[in-house]
């Protein structure tokens, strides 16, 4: 006990390798937490949207594994700010220290948010009894795995966007591969046969994502002419052989479901168990590298303000050439659009299969929105509106008002509720049944309704705009990565409301429409010109931070914003106006047409039509008020 106790007081390879410990045992028990709630929410069968039995099993050890990971966050603190401070485990245990760390320090934050996540959902986790609040407290362990990734090694590399944001799809693709795995192997046979299927499609999609971001997230951050003879480059090639052999035995794996190749159980389950051990051993070697400084690409030793604050070398003045041919990859939303498009170009592959037709013009809507999100957050558009308030709020015009048109005209929900697999009995609700469950929810009515849409779409511009979490936010990729997700999601709930194709929870009336177009276009105005009038800048001093030498006069750089919001919202709106018309019409033609198919149905059967109807009904209480008097 004298022995561990002077080692735990010194600093030095001890507290390295404790670092590492600690990372191994949160990375493990975050993915298997993850597997658990994947199996429970989406591999498993459900009862009628409730977990099943084999589903309910599996909560508690949900409930271990999260309580593992806050035992192995809270290490993994304790030794990170050890190892920054250059003192043993007790100097880190320092209240005064600790506390600064967490609340000040980047790293630390982000760290403990991920503590503070793992902690609530070892809480909730063996209360859920619905598939809904599973995927829930999925959804909820996701963002804690990830959040750390917005203070790693990626977030003070070169080409910012790209670096961080293939090292987040390489971690959530890794998460729901090795999680999934994990709770696969520790199912019942019966369970196993049940969600094999589910997890090798899964898994392939996983593979895929890991092999690209993990090539993607190296080419942005090795310098590969120096970096092979390190230490980091050895451990990162016998990631990649293991990550082979992974892919291998996931290769047998879906030849053995698919009928082409026979395998006993009992050596399916020792397949699995090979499996599941080289994962573990990749994640301890992933654990490991993530204490290590990679080598650098060798950027320039000159200064760039914006490299340092942007993410990104400063662009040079914007010219038309510039804005459509620059392009710095997010990577993280270009994830986030393959994996959409995938499923779009799916879903109509099914429908072709089975004898349907998908409109053509819904697909090029769609494609278009795609390609404007991409242009906005990828291309010389989302690269200028890093450096100029003016880009910016192209961008965001962009954003919310261009491309929510085309997805929502795309109609994604029909697509999705003509293709999605059914339940697989009679008693399971399914991804199906799912969705329209989560459709005609209460969460759904609220977020539909017109006063609400209006209050995020138009609302929300002054909260951002004029108070300082603007400028906040635009300190941060993770501040930009939310800003960007709100434009989007503000404006494809707000279109899907007033020209949308898909289901809407709540019917809204054609004169409401109008109104709240109208209302939207008169405070969309009324920002704009609050903004033009504005006599500081409002950016907390982020651009002035650029140094940006063609947007010398912030200023005015602010009021030409101010101007193109003006303008560039104002079409969208009348163009919805417009088309909320068509559609009124149309519904009033469709609805005259129905009621005189009724006509002369009735009329066909000898009975009275509607009107004759209300007459005769008026009739009758005319007859009967006179027999009272």
């Amino acid at each position: 006990m004298t022995f561990l106790a002077a080692d735990l007081n010194s600093a030095g390879p001890l507290i390295t390798s404790l670092t590492t410990v600690g990372k191994f045992i949160s990375l493990t028990s975050s993915f298997a937490t993850v597997g658990f709630l994947l199996a429970m929410g989406f591999l498993l069968l459900d009862d009628a949207g409730k977990l099943s039995r084999s589903a309910q099993a599996l909560r508690n050890s949900a409930a271990l594994t999260a309580l593992v990971w806050v035992l192995g966050q809270g290490l993994n603190i304790l030794t990170t700010l050890a190892n920054i401070l250059g003192t043993s485990l007790s100097g880190a245990l320092d209240p005064t220290s600790l506390r600064s760390f967490v609340s000040q320090i980047d790293l630390g934050k982000y760290m403990f948010v991920q503590l503070v996540l793992a902690l609530l959902i070892c809480t909730a986790v063996s209360r859920i009894r619905t598939v809904a609040a599973a995927n829930a407290l999925l959804l909820l362990s996701i963002v804690a795995v990830i959040a750390p990734i917005f203070a790693s090694h990626s977030a003070s590399s070169g080409s910012h966007s790209l670096a961080i944001g293939s090292l987040i799809v390489h971690v959530v693709a890794l998460t729901f591969w090795v999680g999934g795995l994990i709770a696969i192997t520790v199912l019942s046979a019966t369970d196993r046969a049940i969600a094999l299927p589910r997890f090798s499609s899964l898994s392939l999609w996983a593979v895929i994502a890991v092999v690209v971001s993990g090539s993607a997230n190296a080419w942005a951050r090795l310098n590969f002419q120096s970096a092979w003879s390190s230490n980091y480059a050895r451990l990162v090639i016998l990631k990649v052989l293991l990550t082979a052999g992974l892919i291998y035995l996931g290769y047998l794996n879906r030849k053995h479901l698919s009928g082409k190749w026979q395998i006993s159980l009992k050596n399916l389950t020792r397949l699995l168990l090979i499996e599941a051990t080289i994962m573990l051993i990749t994640v301890l070697i992933g654990s490991r590298l993530s204490n290590l400084q990679p080598p650098s690409r060798g950027e320039s030793a000159i200064l760039d303000p914006g490299l340092a604050i942007a993410g990104i070398t400063t662009p040079a003045a914007p010219n038309i050439w510039r804005v459509l041919s620059l392009y710095d990859p997010d990577a993280l939303m270009i994830g986030v659009l393959i994996t959409a498009v995938a499923l779009y170009i799916k879903g109509v592959v099914i429908l072709s299969r089975r004898g349907d037709k998908w409109p053509v013009g819904r697909t090029v809507a769609f494609a278009l929105g795609i390609s404007v999100i991409d242009y906005a957050t990828s291309g010389g558009l989302g690269v200028y509106a890093k450096f100029s308030f003016e880009y910016h709020m192209i961008a965001h015009m962009a954003l919310g008002m261009i491309a929510p048109i085309g997805i929502v005209l795309g109609a994604p929900i029909t697509l999705a509720l003509r293709t999605l697999p059914q339940g697989r009995n009679q008693e399971e609700r399914g991804v199906r049944g799912t969705l329209i469950a989560l459709l005609h929810s209460k969460p759904a009515g609220i977020v539909t309704n017109p006063i609400v849409i209006l209050a995020l779409f138009d609302g929300s511009l002054f909260v951002l705009y004029m108070t300082k979490l603007f400028g906040n936010m635009m300190q941060s990729h993770l501040g930009h990565l939310v800003m960007n997700v709100h434009f989007l999601l503000a404006g494809i709930l707000f279109f899907h409301v007033i020209i949308g194709i898909d289901p809407n929870p709540r019917k809204v009336p054609h004169i409401v429409r109008i109104v709240i177009l109208f209302a939207a276009m008169s405070i969309h105005a009324f920002f704009a010109i609050a903004l033009i009038s504005t006599s500081t800048v409002i950016d907390q001093g982020y651009f002035a931070s650029l140094q940006t030498p063609w947007n010398l006069d912030l200023l005015a750089d602010q009021h030409a914003g101010g101007s193109i919001a003006w303008a560039m919202g104002e079409i969208p709106i009348l163009m919805a106006l417009v088309a909320t018309f068509i559609q009124w019409m149309r519904d009033d033609k469709r609805e005259t047409k129905r009621i005189d198919r009724n006509e002369t149905r009735m009329a066909a059967m000898g009975e009275p039509d509607e009107l004759a109807q209300y007459n005769a009904y008026l009739t009758s209480l005319a007859a009967k008020d006179a027999k009272e008097k």
